[in-house]
C-alpha cells in the first residue's frame, strides 16, 4: 500500500531529470503516472519504469510553450483514467541565451516566462476543475534556488519569482475546494540542463571550477541527485500533507542559507 494509491498524477517535463525522478517516486507511491514533455522516447522509458514498479502510466507528448499543448496532457489524463488528482508544474528552463537587461532581448524574455510561469497557468487550470469537483487536488510547482533571491538569469528568475506569487494566491482561492498548492524549490541539481562547461564559459572559468563554486553555494557542499525531491514531492501530494498549503519548501542541501 502507497500513500498515493488510486491517485491519478500529471508530471509536466516529466521525461528526464527533476520531472523523471518525481513522477518514479509517485508511481512507488501507487499513483498512475502521467508524463509530458516533447520527446516521446524519454516519456515511454519513464512510463516502463512506473509499469516495473507496478503503476500504470501514459506518456504524452507536448509542448509547453503553447496553450493547447500545454492544456493536452490534462485532457488526456482526464480521458483515459477519468480524474486527475496531483499536477506538478515541473517543465521548465531558459529560451535563449544572455538574456542581458541592456541587450533587449524581448523572444528570449518572454519565452523563458511562458515555460516557466505562463504554462503553469495554462496546465493548471485546465486541471482545477476537476479537482474541485473532486473536492481533492493537489498543484506542486517546481520553482528554483532563483525563486527566493538573486544570482540566475533576468528571464529565469522573474519567472521563478513568479511561481511564488502564482503559488500563494492560487492557494488562497483553491483552499476551500480541498486544492493545496506548494512551491518546491531545488538548489544545484544534476540535471541535463546543467551544463558545466557551459556555465564555466559564461564565468570566464573551467567547468571543474564552475562546479566547485557552485557546490560551494550549499552548506553539504554539493550537487544534489534528483532523486532527492522525489520524496518530498510525494509527500506533498500525499492526504496527509492537507495542511501544507500557500509554501515555498526547499531540497537543495542548505542553498545560501
Amino acid at each position: 500500500m502507497g500513500r498515493l494509491d488510486g491517485r491519478v498524477a500529471l508530471i509536466t517535463g516529466g521525461g528526464r531529470g527533476i520531472g523523471r525522478a518525481i513522477a518514479l517516486e509517485m508511481a512507488r507511491e501507487g499513483a498512475t503516472i502521467v508524463v509530458a514533455a516533447r520527446t516521446q522516447a524519454e516519456l515511454d522509458s519513464v512510463v516502463r519504469e512506473a509499469t516495473a514498479l507496478g503503476s500504470d502510466g501514459l506518456a504524452v507528448v507536448a509542448d509547453a510553450m503553447d496553450a493547447d499543448g500545454s492544456r493536452a496532457p490534462v485532457a488526456a489524463a482526464i480521458e483515459r483514467y477519468g480524474r486527475l488528482d496531483i499536477l506538478v508544474n515541473n517543465v521548465g528552463g531558459s529560451v535563449g541565451t544572455g538574456h542581458d537587461p541592456f541587450a533587449h532581448e524581448d523572444d528570449a524574455f518572454t519565452g523563458t516566462l511562458v515555460l516557466n510561469l505562463t504554462s503553469a497557468y495554462w496546465t493548471t487550470t485546465a486541471a482545477l476543475p476537476h479537482m474541485r469537483e473532486a473536492g481533492f487536488g493537489r498543484v506542486i510547482s517546481i520553482g528554483s534556488g532563483y525563486a527566493k533571491r538573486s544570482g540566475g538569469g533576468l528571464a529565469y528568475s522573474t519567472a521563478k519569482h513568479g511561481l511564488i506569487g502564482f503559488t500563494r494566491a492560487l492557494a488562497a482561492s483553491a483552499a476551500p475546494h480541498g486544492i493545496t498548492v506548494n512551491c518546491l524549490c531545488p538548489g544545484w541539481t544534476n540535471t541535463a540542463l546543467v551544463d558545466w562547461d557551459r556555465i564555466g564559459a559564461t564565468r570566464g572559468v573551467s567547468a571543474e571550477s564552475a562546479r566547485a563554486t557552485s557546490e560551494a553555494d550549499s552548506l553539504q557542499n554539493r550537487i544534489l541527485e534528483p532523486s532527492e525531491l522525489g520524496p518530498m514531492a510525494a509527500l506533498l501530494a500525499a492526504p496527509e500533507s492537507a495542511g501544507i498549503t500557500g509554501q515555498v519548501i526547499s531540497v537543495d542541501g542548505g542553498y545560501k542559507v
